[in-house]
């Protein structure tokens, strides 16, 4: 997560834990106050080169993030002669 600094600690470590069929991360408390998070909320994980980024939960990113990954994967073969 990258967030200004407003004179607290952002970088806290979350231990993963066995929730059924998936696994949980519980954000601290402080944490969660800070970000205006509760319960239920809802967030998108986004897997990065750099690990996990999580966001708040947006219809039009989710649908804009979809439609990115189908075009990545029409064009890959264009994607990587460019990226060379």
């Amino acid at each position: 997560m990258c967030y200004s600094d407003r004179g607290a600690d952002v970088t806290k470590e979350v231990t993963l834990r066995q929730a059924g069929g998936s696994v949980s991360a519980t954000l601290p408390k402080d944490m969660a106050d800070r970000l205006q998070l509760e319960a239920g909320d809802r967030v998108l994980a986004i897997e990065t080169d750099r690990g996990i980024l999580l966001t708040p939960y947006d219809p039009e990113v989710e649908r804009a993030l979809a439609v990115a990954a189908k075009a990545a994967k029409k064009f890959r073969n264009a994607l990587r002669e460019l990226a060379k």
